[in-house]
């Protein structure tokens, strides 16, 4: 194994220092006492009480959390329906725009994308609100999912599939029992960055929101048009420990995955 030269060593150092000093200081100053968050007074956890009494943040958590989980659904079924057509579909009249329809919001600008789907939900005399940002985060994020499937489904071994066809299962039967349980990881992968993509959202939901839909992101926005309080930081590094959580959760349960799977074929081994 080769040893890491200074350079290298530096060059790593300094990146995850830029990545990860500035949530260390939000975590930090989300104890301090004070109410200014550049002077420390003190440790305390009050900020956390007065963020929990908020009503308006916690409001605005639970559109985001009911917006994200909806479109993140919506944008899985779609984007993995879109991808099973454009690499099983073979050729067929309109693929090329069909496949471009499809990845389109992957280089479009937010902006022009929020506005589009403002002016069609105006034409359409739809209301705006929760309805209208997930039918516009499931729109932009489906994509997504469907880069991600279709990776899946090019490498897929049809050998496989086409062996339950010659078994009796129908088309159906054969892409839900024997298809779908191949490419799941690739699909809960998509729905997990459909579910990000959405949680992080700011200038489209800003399009499409109404008065009586504000998601997270849009009350983080303009609470600190007016300075960073210290229930921002509070905010943040709740949902810095939620993000860490399930990434170690998520590891830890892979590496499991993988000794199981690799204590099984060491059995299989030994039988034969």
């Amino acid at each position: 194994m080769r040893r890491m030269s200074w350079f290298n060593t530096t060059s790593l150092a300094f990146g995850f220092a830029f990545l990860y000093i500035p949530m260390i200081v939000v975590i930090v100053y989300s104890f301090n006492d004070n109410r200014l968050v550049t002077v420390w007074s003190g440790f305390s956890t009050r900020w956390y009480g007065e963020l929990l009494r908020n009503q308006a943040f916690l409001d605005a958590a639970w559109v985001t959390a009911k917006v994200g989980f909806f479109s993140s659904i919506a944008a899985t079924i779609l984007g993995t329906m879109g991808a099973y057509v454009l690499v099983r579909g073979g050729r067929f009249y309109g693929r090329t725009l069909f496949s471009g329809m499809m990845y389109a919001p992957l280089v479009m600008p937010e902006v022009i994308t929020g506005l589009s789907l403002l002016l069609l939900f105006i034409a359409v005399n739809l209301d705006r609100g929760i309805l209208t940002i997930v039918l516009a985060h499931a729109t932009f994020s489906m994509c997504y999912v469907s880069v991600v499937v279709s990776s899946r489904l090019v490498s897929f071994d049809r050998s496989v599939e086409e062996a339950a066809l010659d078994l009796g299962a129908t088309p159906f039967e054969a892409f839900r029992l024997v298809t779908l349980p191949i490419i799941a990881p690739a699909v809960i992968s998509g729905w997990l960055l459909a579910l990000t993509l959405s949680l992080d959202d700011l200038v489209i939901a800003s399009f499409v929101a109404g008065p009586s839909a504000t998601t997270l992101p849009i009350k983080v926005f303009s609470s600190i048009r007016l300075g960073v309080s210290p229930e921002i930081n509070a905010l943040s590094t709740i949902l810095i420990s939620i993000v860490a959580i399930g990434t170690i959760t998520a590891s830890l349960m892979t590496k499991r995955a993988v000794v199981r799977r690799q204590k099984a074929e060491r059995m299989a081994e030994q039988s034969v």
